[in-house]
């Protein structure tokens, strides 16, 4: 990576501000540009540095995201040979996901971003339902959101397609580019101002390797074909990275993602669904479900066809995953509640003192 000021890569009074107390300490301040497997490559001021966390660090984490994560900006400790990570700053947005499985444990994707490219591609992977995910994510994780729709040279009907885009992402940016022909890149640029950082996010095979090679104006990063069955690719990007693109911006380059589950709450899911919510204002019950309820607006705009039924139910979907996930991290708080007071109580069973309490 092109060694940079932190000015340049982000670095603003915000930040200062919250790295006031440890200047003291004889720390520095740096920003995660990647990680793999537990080892990261920081940009200090004006050099790189490997990195490794403190192990008070790493004890104290509760979850993986207490660790850092790209684009985050941490306290080192300067080495010799490596920096040693001992703090990190308050994020100013996180975009995040479940963990896969049952455990009601959440991810950071990318790190104090300012916008995230939601990517998807204009070819037989198309899917308006998932996108409707991805905007819910990216409405919960405090930077802006903006759809690229990309593969417009295999794009049947690709004013249709991006018409449908405009309609269920309710006033959220839509740009439509080929990234392959380098074409549409220009309507990127209003998000891609020097120090800024956008977070580039999709599933794969949607072409983000190819987006970032095209912004680049080199070959970079590794691309590879998709399916002919179903427009699906492998992974090409296998890590996340900061990439400095020649305007000044930085791209979060991220793999591409098999699966979104949901982490956050529903001012997401309100943000996404705006069109639903308003109508949702007009139902006779503040606590409607939209389910069968007398006198709701909702059902009433889908049988008047002012609403797609395919959009209710996605909404009902990601409304029962966020209430379910609720319902989980009341539990996991619980139970680490108890096992707190488990520990104090056995302290002090142990104490010196202990007996004066009986």
């Amino acid at each position: 990576m092109t060694i940079m000021s932190l000015q340049s890569i982000g670095w603003n009074e915000r930040f200062e501000s919250a790295f006031a107390p440890h200047r003291g300490q004889g720390l520095e301040p740096a920003r995660v540009v990647r990680e793999e497997r537990g080892r990261y490559l920081l940009l200090c001021d004006d050099r790189e540095s490997a990195g490794e966390l403190a192990g008070r660090l790493r004890h104290e984490a509760r979850s993986r995201a207490d660790l850092p994560a790209v684009g985050d900006w941490v306290a080192v400790r300067p080495g010799p040979s490596l920096a040693v990570i001992v703090g990190i700053l308050p994020r100013s947005s996180a975009f995040l996901r479940k963990v896969a499985g049952e455990e009601a444990a959440e991810q950071v994707v990318a790190a104090n971003v300012d916008t995230v490219f939601l990517m998807t591609g204009l070819d037989g992977d198309f899917n308006a339902r998932r996108l409707e995910r991805y905007l819910t994510a990216a409405w919960d994780s405090g930077a802006v959101p903006v759809v690229v729709l990309n593969k417009l040279d295999l794009a049947e009907d690709g004013d249709a397609r991006i018409a449908e885009v405009e309609a269920l992402a309710m006033g959220t940016p839509v740009v439509a580019v080929s990234a392959l022909e380098r074409r549409g890149l220009d309507g990127l640029l209003p998000w891609l101002a020097p120090g800024r950082t956008v977070a580039l996010l999709g599933s794969s095979g949607v072409g983000k390797s190819t987006l970032v090679n095209a912004l680049l104006g080199e070959e970079r990063q590794a691309t590879g074909a998709v399916r002919e069955d179903d427009s699906r690719g492998r992974h090409t990007t296998t890590h996340r990275e900061l990439v400095p693109l020649p305007g000044g911006a930085l791209l979060l380059d991220t793999p591409g993602m098999r699966e979104l589950q949901l982490w956050g709450d529903e001012a997401g899911l309100e943000e996404a669904f705006a069109d639903i919510a308003a109508l949702a204002s007009s139902c006779r019950f503040r606590d409607c479900s939209h389910a069968g309820e007398p006198e709701c607006a909702v059902r009433a705009a889908v049988a008047g066809g002012a609403l797609d039924e395919g959009r209710l139910a996605s909404w009902h979907k990601l409304q029962r995953e966020l209430r379910r996930l609720a319902t989980r991290q009341d539990a996991r708080a619980r139970a680490a509640e108890q096992a707190r007071w488990k520990e104090i109580t056995r302290s002090m069973k142990h104490h010196p003192k202990a007996g004066r309490w009986r």
